[in-house]
């Protein structure tokens, strides 16, 4: 019996010194990038089971592996903003407490889409793995050089332009990190060609387009699996992913391994950003400052960041880590911070917020085609002068703005284009320049009816009698499988004492609205002469959106996004 006591008390007393000393129990739920979630979950296990703990109060951590693009569609309707290619948030999908998505640029883009009140604590890297070209290794060897030679995004961009047998393909980057940083370094040395750099940003980014996937996993199963030359001829042959891609590819044994290119200059990295979510509760947020310093302190991360195939945050790599041939240590830019500059400028790291918004948008405005209706102002006050532009009138920068817009799409696009005022044609407001129809032959037309474009002298803005016009027009050619849509640009707010007021414009539009043949009204306000509130009172009936270039000046990056606007789904 004495054996016994001093037995359970010696137990009782190695309980207490070795278990966890705290009561309670604090939830911890963490979303975390699939390739990084195990990583989390390991180091997480062990410090739950030292004891970890917030005032006295357990702390279990629960990690979810969750594409980074599902949370951040959820974040985005939460913050009622709409991200580019993402889609609706699922309904069974929740806000976790700390989210660890694999790039920054999903903070960044939330943030310029302007989700209010979206403002995430820490941001702190907390892992990287460079964006690499991925190659099979005969066609790196025998198209690209590889591996004595170094390649730059210019190299690629000449193979793209001239190399019809070199197949690429991309992740779409409005939905996958490194498919949009590979997007950026390509479109940088695209804009680098002068007076073709239009041209050659079109031709790369069609190029691209012809073998995209919408999922990783789908672009990497169009990498050849055969030695037989016809399959290495007809496979995937160069792809924008992610190091841990590659690795992971390759630690299948694969007949064909992946070489993975690191390209000069270095595209933006995946840097995984540790974000705590705002709104988090005290004790939540400071079991998250526990977890991060698990993660940020311990050589045991570090190595169960390199069995995933990833490096720590300074781009070196911990024990298990199967480098590919050629990988720097370490790799690639330090990772770019969240948050956009607040002057509008370029963000720490280099990454202008503004050259992400214009890269989705010249890639969908390119590769997803539409049927639109393009309606330009030409009242008299489109005859004023813009100082940022030269003093060049607001129609001059309009008209360029547009016929910038039209190189970028292809013939498979359908396009129309009016004009409109007051009294146009004797009463009506609008004049149609050209009909709608495919661009294969309205092209031309269009670029020279714009040369014809002037402002009328004391005309007035038609505005209401020439949205419904067009509406009905763009609706009795209604095309399924495409954005059907109207983007009309002006500088002013209706003004026609003689035609429709705006309660019976909605109320027009309301009776056409047909929920199966849907048309995106989009209006391109110029200078600070318009409503806002006057062109969403209209979107919010027919669907699209209302942008406003205070700096006429600035007018081609708004157009640019109009065009590329799409709703979440197509009919």
């Amino acid at each position: 019996m004495a054996l016994i006591v001093v037995a359970a008390g010696g137990w009782y007393g190695y309980q207490q010194l070795s278990g966890p000393s705290c009561s309670g129990r604090i939830a911890l739920n963490v979303a975390a990038a699939p390739e990084i979630a195990p990583a989390v979950q390991t180091s997480a296990n062990k410090w739950t089971e030292d004891g970890a703990a917030v005032e006295g109060i357990c702390v279990a951590v629960e990690v979810s592996s969750t594409e980074p693009v599902d949370v951040a569609a959820n974040l985005a309707s939460q913050h009622g903003v709409t991200l580019a290619g993402v889609g609706q948030a699922s309904g069974a999908s929740v806000i976790p407490d700390v989210w660890l998505p694999d790039s920054s640029t999903w903070l960044l883009r939330l943030k310029t889409a302007g989700a209010t009140g979206f403002a995430p604590t820490n941001n702190e890297s907390v892992a990287r793995s460079p964006v690499v070209l991925a190659v099979p290794e005969p066609v790196a060897a025998s198209a690209l050089g590889w591996p004595n030679r170094k390649l730059g995004w210019n190299d690629l961009l000449q193979q793209v332009a001239t190399n019809s047998k070199l197949r690429t393909g991309i992740v779409e980057p409005t939905r996958d990190a490194a498919g949009l940083s590979g997007l950026l370094a390509l479109g940088s040395a695209a804009s680098a060609a002068g007076a073709d750099a239009a041209k050659a940003t079109t031709a790369a980014l069609r190029a691209l387009a012809t073998g995209r996937s919408a999922l990783r996993d789908d672009l990497i199963a169009k990498f050849p699996r055969s030695t037989d030359p016809a399959s290495i001829a007809s496979g995937l042959g160069a792809a924008s992913l992610s190091e841990e891609d590659v690795i992971a590819y390759n630690a299948k044994k694969p007949p064909i391994p992946l070489a993975a290119l690191y390209l000069d200059p270095a595209p933006l990295p995946l840097d995984y950003p540790y974000s705590v979510m705002p709104g988090v509760e005290p004790t939540k947020a400071m079991a998250a400052q526990g977890l991060f310093d698990v993660l940020k302190k311990t050589g045991g991360f570090r190595n169960a960041l390199a069995r995933q195939g990833l490096r720590a945050a300074d781009g070196t790599w911990g024990e298990g880590f199967a480098a590919p041939q050629g990988a720097p240590s370490p790799a690639g830019p330090a990772p770019t911070s969240a948050a956009p500059n607040p002057g509008g400028g370029t963000a720490a790291g280099g990454l202008d917020p503004n050259a992400v918004d214009r890269a989705l948008s010249t890639w969908t405005a390119v590769t997803q085609p539409g049927r639109m209706l393009a309606v330009i102002d030409v009242s008299g006050s489109m005859k004023e002068k813009v100082p940022t532009a030269g003093n060049a009138t607001r129609e001059q920068v309009t008209v360029a703005a547009a016929t910038k817009g039209l190189s970028l799409l292809d013939d498979s696009w359908s396009l129309g284009f009016w004009t409109f005022s007051t009294d146009l044609v004797g009463g009506q407001d609008w004049r149609e320049m050209v009909p709608i129809g495919p661009l294969t032959t309205q092209r031309d037309p269009t670029l020279a009816a714009l040369r014809t474009v002037v402002p009328k002298t004391n005309g007035n803005t038609g505005l209401y009698d020439t949205v419904l016009a067009a509406y009905k027009r763009v609706q009795d050619g209604w095309e399924p499988g495409r954005v059907n849509s109207i983007v009309l640009m002006t500088d002013g707010q209706n003004d026609n004492a003689s035609g429709i007021n705006q309660a019976k414009l909605l109320a027009e539009l309301k009776k056409l609205l047909d929920p199966e043949r849907p048309i995106q009204v989009i209006f391109v306000g110029i200078g600070t002469g318009v409503s806002r509130a006057e062109m969403e009172a209209i979107t919010k009936v027919t669907g699209g959106g209302a942008f406003v270039a205070e700096d006429p000046a600035k007018i081609g990056d708004i157009f640019l996004k109009a065009i590329a606007l799409r709703p979440t789904t197509v009919r």
